[in-house]
């Protein structure tokens, strides 16, 4: 279960799990730009879901990751705005043991949110009272 709250201005969060998750909008688009627009919370969770696979699977080796990263490039189409390439970039140091490079990559194609994505939910919006 997760509420959503309208919290003045174009600030709108979620609630879940003891968290607040904050969302704004843009100057431009008449927010105060105090946290980050949920679109961009949609893509860093591709990002961050497939880090976790990556730093796990590391953790597991003993492998260090203080100088790995996921430089995450997102094509738009032009006319829609729309993503139509999301591409996630695991830069790994020189001295990465080659013989993970494939299972790297492997273990974060497994991210959840990733694979929501590929096979899309029903969405259902409804109304009711409180």
């Amino acid at each position: 279960l997760m509420e959503i709250t309208f919290d003045g201005g174009k600030v709108v969060s979620a609630h879940t799990n003891g968290h607040i998750i904050k969302t704004d909008q843009l100057i431009v688009n008449g927010g105060e730009n105090t946290a980050p627009a949920p679109f961009d919370l949609f893509l860093a969770s591709i990002g961050t879901c497939s880090g976790i696979y990556v730093k796990s699977f590391c953790d597991n080796r003993k492998i260090p990751t203080d100088n790995i990263r996921i430089i995450q490039r997102t094509e738009y189409n032009k006319e829609t705005n729309l993503p139509v390439k999301i591409t996630l970039d695991i830069k790994l140091p020189a001295d990465f043991p080659e013989k993970y490079k494939a299972s790297v990559i492997n273990v974060a194609e497994l991210c959840k949110v990733k694979k929501t994505i590929v096979n899309p939910p029903v969405f259902q919006i409804i109304t009711s009272q409180i």
